[in-house]
């Protein structure tokens, strides 16, 4: 029980900041720069997912500060929420800057390869390589285990950032998706701290979930790169080296797969997923 009403209290942390930043600040999000046209053609605010990189710097430096104060756990931060806070910032960053200067339609690891042998260096490409620079400094961090079991690793940790944007294509869709992920996660990680740090991470989402559902926002890569950037880390970090290459292959056909294949037909081709992606969601603008 103990560990259970510390992920409560986590996700309500998470969750809470993000709605108070929702209702005291809603100019946050409507800088021209942040403007784009949804799946429906009306234009939006994208990078909601800031929303939730500003909860989490602000619940875990909270966290931190009452604890110097000797209220709840003791100042020390620990590794693993460490970490969790350098993939939320850095794949945060990473995703607002495509977010905001992305040009063009050059889209997956082909359209962003074509554009480089042109001679161009896309806001993709650039998100793709600090990825994966990032993602090896995180699979890093916790201690050698041999370079293919860090390659191993880091691949794991920037697939699934990169599949968290891919699902990113309908209102509600990525957080959804992340939500469901998020189950055995919580089963491996339990009240631990780094399935504490994530719950503040999946609070804060589903802070940004009515607005997302309502077309009021979009989480944009900002958002939806921490989302599976996260995840993929909580997996590194506690599961087994067997269970990590059994994720690590289903996530490079996933997104090997969309270079091909729009996982929106494919969902919008059965029942069951429809109606699950169509959840809380409006009919029409």
């Amino acid at each position: 029980m103990r560990g259970a009403g510390a992920i409560a209290l986590a996700v309500l942390a998470g969750f809470a900041v993000v709605r108070l930043l929702t209702v005291a600040a809603p100019d946050l999000l409507r800088a021209p720069a942040l403007a784009r046209v949804n799946f429906r053609g009306a234009p939006l605010p994208t990078a909601g997912g800031l929303l939730v990189v500003l909860a989490v710097l602000v619940v875990e430096g909270g966290r931190v500060v009452l604890g110097a104060l000797g209220v709840g756990h003791r100042a020390d931060i620990g590794t693993a929420r460490v970490l969790v806070l350098l993939a939320v910032a850095g794949f945060g960053l990473l995703g607002l800057l495509d977010d905001v200067l992305a040009e063009g339609e050059d889209r997956g690891f082909g359209g962003h390869g074509r554009a480089l042998l042109q001679g161009r260096i896309t806001t993709g490409l650039v998100k793709l390589v600090g990825g994966g620079a990032l993602a090896i400094v995180l699979a890093a961090t916790p201690g050698p285990e041999g370079r293919w079991r860090l390659l191993g690793d880091a691949a794991l940790i920037a697939l699934a950032a990169n599949l968290g944007n891919l699902l990113d294509r309908a209102p509600g869709r990525a957080t959804k998706c992340g939500l469901v992920a998020w189950i055995p996660v919580l089963v491996l990680a339990g009240g631990d701290r780094l399935g504490v740090a994530v719950a503040v991470v999946m609070g804060g989402f589903l802070g940004t979930f009515p607005e997302d559902l309502g077309e009021q926002l979009m989480l944009g890569d900002c958002g939806a790169n921490v989302l599976g950037a996260v995840l993929g880390l909580a997996v590194v970090l506690e599961a087994s080296w067997h269970t990590r290459v059994i994720v690590l292959a289903v996530l490079a056909v996933l997104n090997l797969l969309s270079e091909w294949v729009s996982y929106s037909r494919v969902i919008d081709g059965v029942g069951v997923l429809r109606a699950l992606d169509g959840l809380g969601r409006q009919r029409s603008r």
